[in-house]
């Protein structure tokens, strides 16, 4: 048997046929628009990604012989998403996790003392990174898209519930506790949406998904609308809490970290609540349909693969992402250039939105090469500032997966600047995996989180060198440039 997986990232989409043994027969990808509106801003077009789902998924189906027999999700979290339960046509743009439009509200919402009781409830806390905001923003700003979702015309979601609306032709409006943890109105206690939160942000509760676990039998897809393939739909989850399973982090204390757009860290923190400290958010990863869930501690970064794609998009410095190692083993460090890219703000541990990218160090003798090196250090110090807020240094070993972590020369400056090994998995499509591991679960595929343990295979590890601190300390002083920055007097 084999499983299906789609993940929905923030770029694009991938979709892969995983075999039992836990390798991938085919792939498919597809990206889709970014939209920019105003600066802070960040916009997708909901048809644009079921547009590119059904693109992905068709040509990872072309390139194998292979029929799934179910279908597992993930998905860019936080991304606030309205379609009409009838139609399912978006009546707007999706707003983006990346989007600060709503820093002023939520320095309101803090100015007012709401912050501590939010983070006691939802383990997160005021920052526009979550969807809630973005709900009120909604409602103050398109009184008349709003208006449907008062009525009950139109319904509101994540990108997993837009998705399984589109692949079930509406007939199911769902979502899972990892996703639901992340939007600001979902009680860690409770496990369910607080109507103290709802009402906070003015969000009708009637308007939200049912939350279901995050594998067993959640909806089957209409073969009118996909493909036509009838199948179930039995596994769900976040994207970073999908690459937390697909990395097999099943104990207590496993870390991972995926370096895609941004870069997030994730602890497992077993069946245990921990308060967040430290810029840390507390966090759902997976409920079991037996209703047992399983935490995590996680730190998210904003920015890091982005920054890449912005030397190359955005000042032309290298040809593609892969150019960046290339080019920056050609200098042996970065020549005391530091680059803190807060290009949608600081995320964690600092959580300053209002922050802007910074570039310091520079001199007559800097060149392109310094600053990609400078890029892609900063990745490694970020991950390190995580890090350290997260486990005190004790992390054992970090596995990596995510697009950059195919860069040699960064998961090698990652081991050095945290002092512990890095290992990277032979597939490091995880984040899918985990949506792949999560269906098969739900639909007998695999029996068991033991037995999915036993596909987990290593490509490298990279062991740690010796540590450049005074890079480091550079780096420190940067961020605190930035944060200062942002508040001038």
């Amino acid at each position: 048997m084999t499983v299906l997986a789609i993940d929905a990232g923030t770029t694009g989409v991938t979709a892969l046929v995983v075999t039992e043994d836990g390798s991938v027969a085919s792939k498919g990808y597809e990206e889709f628009a970014q939209h920019f509106p105003e600066p802070g801003q960040v916009e997708h077009n909901p048809e644009d990604i079921w547009q590119a789902t059904l693109s992905a998924c068709a040509a990872a189906l072309r390139g194998t012989s292979l029929r799934p027999s179910c279908v597992g999700i993930t998905n860019q979290r936080e991304t606030a998403v309205l379609w009409d339960r009838h139609t399912l046509a978006a009546p707007r743009r999706a707003i983006v996790w990346q989007d600060r439009r709503t820093a002023g509200l939520c320095g309101r919402l803090r100015d007012a003392g709401h912050e501590p009781r939010v983070s006691e409830l939802t383990g997160l806390r005021l920052d526009p990174y979550f969807t809630a905001t973005k709900l009120t923003w909604l409602a103050e700003h398109d009184p008349g898209v709003w208006a449907g979702v008062t009525s009950g015309a139109v319904a509101v979601g994540t990108v997993d519930s837009y998705l399984i609306a589109r692949l079930t032709a509406g007939a199911r409006h769902v979502t899972d506790p990892s996703n639901a943890s992340r939007t600001l109105l979902y009680g860690l206690a409770s496990g369910g949406w607080e109507p103290e939160l709802c009402e906070l942000f003015g969000v009708p509760e009637p308007a939200l998904p049912e939350i279901v676990p995050n594998f067993g039998p959640l909806g089957r897809t209409d073969p009118s609308s996909f493909l036509g393939l009838d199948l179930p739909i039995s596994g769900v989850a976040g994207d970073q809490q999908a690459a937390l399973f697909g990395q097999t982090c099943f104990d207590v204390g496993d870390v991972k970290c995926t370096y895609g757009t941004g870069s997030f860290v994730l602890a497992n923190l077993g069946e245990k609540i921990a308060r967040p400290e430290n810029g840390l958010l507390t966090t759902v990863a997976w409920q079991t349909p037996a209703g047992e869930r399983t935490f995590a501690l996680e730190g998210s970064i904003f920015v890091t693969g982005a920054a890449v794609q912005w030397l190359r998009d955005g000042l032309g410095l290298i040809g593609s992402a892969p150019e960046s190692e290339a080019l920056a083993r050609t200098v042996a460090d970065s020549g005391g250039v530091v680059f803190v890219p807060a290009l949608t703000g600081l995320g964690a541990p600092h959580w300053e939105p209002e922050a802007r990218g910074l570039i310091t160090g520079i001199t007559r003798g800097t060149t392109r090469a310094h600053l990609v090196r400078a890029t892609l250090e900063a990745i490694a110090f970020e991950v390190r500032d995580v890090v350290e807020s997260m486990t005190a240094g004790s992390v054992q070993v970090l596995k990596a997966d995510g697009g950059a972590s195919a860069n040699d020369l960064l998961m090698q400056v990652q081991a050095d600047q945290l002092g512990t090994a890095v290992e990277r998995p032979a597939v490091q499509e995880t984040t899918a995996l985990g949506a792949a591991f999560l269906a098969g679960l739900g639909a007998g595929v695999w029996a068991s989180q033991a037995e999915l343990r036993e596909t987990w295979r290593l490509d490298r590890r990279f062991e740690p060198g010796e540590r450049d601190e005074a890079a480091y300390a550079r780096w420190r002083a940067a961020v605190n440039l930035a944060r200062t920055a942002a508040h001038p007097a």
